[in-house]
């Protein structure tokens, strides 16, 4: 069985975040970049999978710039055979990236899709069940556990009121939760066999894709700081101070 494995590029997630002088975006030259931390997941999780014999072959694509394939080289240390970068220069938004995945897909037909539930620079979480209509597969979020039972995929992700288990058949896309696993630490070694894995570059427009943006964004601002804190010197006077000026958030 194949598995395909989408990861993204982002800002890390140890990095604060400042939105440039002119409110058009978030703030990304000079600035650490790494593999979305819910797409390395995925990553770990196809891994396991080889390892456990339930997969033949894990491949990592992702879609941005040509500074991506650090990223792709990321995920084949964590355990990845090679890499599909879709490179392009435009802002590609979830639908795009839905589109071209649907493309790789036809290309090198998996059984199954992992994807992070969301990539933390936009937190839109909309790729995976996106794609999931476009190739009409089954489709799971939120995955906390998953198996391979032969020509199914059981997956355990949580609701409000507890676990959900689903049974998917194979072919079928899955988006992963933090809870599934812990990403291994990447050895030296392992990066260094990853730079002789192969890497296949692509643009949209061999996969007959067209990625301009169909939302424009206006405006981008930080958040309003915190207001101050007051003292207050008794009890009595906090109570006065919730009774009167509470405010329902």
């Amino acid at each position: 069985m194949k598995v395909l494995v989408a990861v993204k590029r982002v800002v890390d997630y140890n990095v604060k975040v400042h939105v440039k002088a002119d409110g058009s975006a978030v703030e990304t030259a000079n600035v650490k970049m790494s593999m979305n931390p819910f797409d390395e997941i995925a990553v770990e999780e196809a891994v396991r999978m080889k390892e456990r014999g339930d997969a033949s072959e894990v491949v990592a694509v992702s879609c941005g710039v040509a500074a991506c394939q650090e990223t792709l080289r990321n995920a084949m240390a964590i355990g990845a055979d090679r890499g599909i970068l879709v490179e392009s220069n435009e802002e590609l938004q979830p639908l795009a990236v839905a589109r071209l995945l649907e493309a790789i897909v036809e290309r090198e037909q998996p059984q199954l899709v992992l994807l992070g539930k969301q990539a933390i620079d936009d937190d839109c979480n909309q790729t995976g069940q996106m794609l999931g209509a476009l190739l009409d597969w089954g489709q799971a979020t939120f995955a906390g556990k998953l198996e391979i039972d032969g020509q199914n995929v059981t997956v355990v992700r949580e609701v409000d009121g507890g676990l959900e288990t689903l049974a998917l058949p194979l072919p079928a896309v899955v988006t992963v939760d933090l809870r599934l696993n812990e990403p291994r630490y990447v050895t030296l070694p392992s990066i260094m066999k990853a730079k002789k894995k192969p890497l296949d570059t692509l643009a949209p427009v061999a996969l007959g894709v067209d990625v301009a943006p169909r939302i424009q964004t206006l405006k981008v601002s930080e958040p309003p700081k915190r207001p101050a804190g007051i003292k207050v010197p008794d009890v009595p006077a906090l109570v006065a101070k919730l009774k009167n000026e509470a405010r329902v958030i």
